[in-house]
């Protein structure tokens, strides 16, 4: 009469018959109030009413059904009361909860009106995995359901092997666990779950996830090649990961093309090429790991480079080998197979190296770089050149001598002119300038004179004049 929602009243009620163990009583009035969720697979346990019914019946003792003898209702409540146990302990005695009258009563309210979650967790709450991957399967739920409901309970309760048993039990294959697989892998690395994400991988048989995950644990963290020296079994981890996925794709080669669907693909020649990239990076750590234990280590930096960065990553490691051997030669040649595999731009390289240097005032060492790249066999005419002029922007550190004799190591006369100009040093210009064939050494000792009458340097400009 009052316009009132009745509700409430009928859940109250409803409550008020589960409380009296009268089960079929309790369904009708709950079927006026309760009704099913829009979309069953959202990401929560259904409507507060539902979960107040499901966590009653969970905490209840187990009656037996009251007949419609009232005279002996009571006698069976206590019967009941003191011969049985709660909800939670039947759970123990080896599934025997599937035939608990309150267990199919709580599947009865969850499936008429919760969510595939609350469901689910319903399962996992009582041990019952098996039937909680059976639903998630049957209703196709998302991803999220699985992560939510599944994953999550089963490692934060040490049960991740008991699920991956499982999930091999359903489906050998594990085709049809594929999403959720890759789902729970994208979780564990949002978190920074690596251990786990590595052992999920394992299981997958993704191998080359699994490498993925293997070179973060060699790299993260780490501030000295010292520290990743004591991180190798990770690359021989890579390695293996690697060489197995190379097998299972020739064993399956011949076979249908569906298999392995979920796991990372990478062709043979990639594989084959990262196995090498580990190589070469076992080489470098232990060549740079020696340099630190024996104190020839001199660069320090903010981030310690390795192969598995990029091309700048990459072209820093070449740097840190030249230089942090004995002398360049020592690291010369694991350099150079880093410049040679990645195809890395070797001038550039060379170039910082001997940048490097000047600052270190070792001199001589540029002059053993410059041999070395000539006798690599795959410089060009001017490489040597080219290194001498891009360090002579540091011209004003370098002692006098010291920049003759660089200048003096070039091979072509224009360079030598360049860098003579570059470093203000007129008269020793035009000293090459006036070698060269008359007409070019016309063009050149112009512009020598030139320069000098800029600079004010009328010895140079008087001699230029002379000689013109």
């Amino acid at each position: 009469k009052s316009g009132l929602d009745p509700g409430g009243a009928w859940h109250a009620w409803g409550m008020a018959c589960l409380k009296a163990g009268n089960l079929g009583s309790a369904r009708e009035k709950f079927n006026r109030c309760l009704k099913p969720p829009m979309d069953l697979n959202q990401l929560n346990h259904g409507s507060r009413l539902v979960q107040d019914v499901v966590q009653y019946l969970e905490s209840t003792v187990k009656p037996i059904l009251i007949a419609d003898d009232d005279y002996f209702a009571t006698l069976r409540e206590l019967e009941a009361t003191l011969r049985t146990r709660s909800l939670s302990l039947e759970m123990m005695c080896e599934g025997k909860i599937q035939h608990n009258s309150y267990y199919q009563e709580c599947l009865f309210y969850l499936h008429s009106y919760g969510t595939n979650l609350a469901i689910i967790s319903f399962y996992m709450r009582h041990d019952c995995m098996r039937e909680a991957l059976l639903h998630l399967l049957n209703k196709e739920s998302p991803s999220e359901v699985f992560i939510e409901g599944i994953f999550i309970p089963s490692y934060e309760s040490g049960k991740l092997h008991m699920l991956e048993n499982l999930l091999e039990t359903i489906d050998p294959g594990l085709e049809s666990w594929g999403v959720y697989l890759i789902a729970a892998c994208k979780y564990l690395q949002r978190k920074n779950y690596y251990h786990i994400l590595y052992e999920l991988q394992q299981f997958m048989k993704d191998h080359v996830r699994a490498a993925m995950t293997c070179i973060r644990f060699f790299t993260h963290g780490a501030k000295s090649y010292t520290e990743l020296g004591g991180k190798q079994t990770w690359l021989l981890k890579i390695k293996d990961h690697l060489k197995v996925y190379l097998q299972e794709v020739s064993r399956s080669s011949g076979r249908k093309k569906m298999a392995f669907t979920f796991r990372k693909k990478m062709s043979a020649a990639d594989v084959s090429r990262h196995i090498n990239t580990v190589d070469l990076q076992m080489e470098v750590t232990k060549f740079l790991h020696r340099c630190e234990s024996s104190g020839t280590s001199q660069m320090t930096g903010s981030s310690l480079p390795t192969l598995f960065g990029n091309n700048n990553m990459k072209m820093d490691v070449a740097c840190k080998v030249m230089l942090e051997g004995k002398n360049i030669e020592e690291g010369f040649g694991i350099a150079f197979r880093v410049l040679q595999d990645f195809q890395l731009e070797a001038t550039e390289v060379y170039s910082k190296v001997a940048k490097q240097l000047v600052k270190q005032q070792k001199y001589d060492e540029i002059r053993q770089l410059l041999k070395c790249v000539s006798e690599s066999g795959v410089a060009a005419k001017n490489d040597g050149d080219n290194i001498i002029l891009n360090c002579l922007n540091e011209f004003k550190n370098i002692p006098a001598e010291d920049l003759d004799n660089l200048i003096q190591d070039m091979d072509s006369d224009e360079n030598k002119i360049q860098a003579y100009v570059m470093c203000n040093k007129l008269r020793s210009a035009y000293l090459v300038s006036v070698r060269q064939e008359k007409s070019r050494a016309v063009q050149l000792v112009q512009h020598v004179r030139q320069l000098a009458e800029n600079s004010g340097d009328d010895v140079v400009k008087a001699i230029c004049t002379q000689w013109l």
